[in-house]
């Protein structure tokens, strides 16, 4: 891929697709707002095709070791997104076409930790299913770590379109997980994704499929009734999957916001019913050095004795990865 020479930019709210060329695709200018909501929105719908040439990946504690660089950001429009920190006022879509080149990269990390399992996580920076009808890169590296007997592969995603990774041999060696939340928050601040239904229906299909599953239940919000909801959403996956179901394993995060994505949020959307008092909250600082507003510790500690007993109690078997 190394004569490939720009990227392609699409914008799909034209009358077919405008295809434009920029030199980099982690500068690109011409997305079209005159506000910071039609500059959002405008981001939303640009794909850049590209090709990655940074030869690192990052690390991605505390569920892998590192992240494969598959998509950045998504089309979906998560009012509480934690990209927002990262990705600023345009967080447009980019896929990569030398997906090769970044999994021969990853097995020289595999090398280089031999003996041990290498852990990699492809969706850190965005959401590859939602674009995997244009990248095909989740059919590249399931494949690929199907037949890597010391590395694993995990993503995340709140998208349904599965069928294309149904008939792929992926040997158990990638972990297929889905973002889940309750239908109130999914319709007031998940706009552009799936609702919860659709979600655990396309659960029900990978669960078929064979791969071991994952849930990634968040941001868990805390307001009244809240236990009753998200109790119910453990009822329908549980009719969706069965008790029994083998090998699920759960990852808990309570909601959780730094003061760049809180400008970000009322920059494009001042009438925002996010809970983002920060006398409310408890100031922590993260893992890549800068600080979140979080739930005081004695919120954190309900949200936490209520899962404990919630997720045993419909999933004997299940693992609790972690709670932040």
């Amino acid at each position: 891929m190394s004569g490939v020479r720009g990227c392609f930019v699409f914008f799909f709210d034209q009358p077919g697709v405008e295809i434009s060329q920029t030199r980099s695709h982690n500068r690109v200018t011409g997305i079209p707002g005159k506000t910071a909501k039609e500059m959002y929105d405008e981001a939303k719908r640009t794909l850049v095709v590209g090709v990655r040439k940074s030869k690192e990946f990052a690390t991605c504690k505390p569920s892998a070791h590192y992240q494969l660089p598959l998509a950045t950001s998504c089309p979906g429009k998560c009012e509480y997104c934690y990209l927002n920190t990262t990705l600023g006022r345009k967080p447009y879509i980019r896929i990569y076409v030398n997906i090769e080149e970044i999994l021969e990269k990853a097995g020289e990390y595999i090398t280089a930790r031999l003996p041990e399992v290498t852990v990699f996580e492809g969706a850190a920076t965005g959401d590859p299913l939602a674009v995997e009808n244009y990248s095909g890169a989740l059919q590249a590296a399931i494949s690929y770590f199907a037949a890597q007997e010391s590395a694993r592969f995990r993503f995340v995603t709140k998208f349904t379109n599965v069928d294309s990774l149904l008939g792929i041999e992926h040997n158990n060696h990638t972990r297929f997980r889905f973002s889940l939340n309750v239908d109130s928050v999914i319709q007031r601040y998940e706009q552009g994704t799936p609702r919860l239904a659709e979600r655990l229906a396309a659960a029900r299909k990978v669960q078929e499929a064979g791969y071991p599953l994952g849930f990634l239940i968040a941001p868990i919000f805390v307001y009244p009734d809240w236990q009753q909801d998200y109790d119910r959403l453990l009822v329908h996956l549980q009719e969706q999957l069965g008790a029994s179901a083998a090998d699920v394993r759960f990852e808990l995060i309570t909601h959780r916001y730094t003061t760049r994505a809180k400008n970000n949020i009322l920059d494009r959307n001042p009438e925002s019913t996010l809970p983002m008092d920060d006398e409310q909250r408890r100031y922590k600082y993260g893992q890549f050095g800068y600080g979140k507003f979080v739930y005081p510790k004695e919120v954190y500690n309900e949200v936490r004795e209520f899962f404990e007993i919630a997720i045993p109690k419909y999933f004997p078997d299940a693992k609790i990865d972690y709670l932040v």
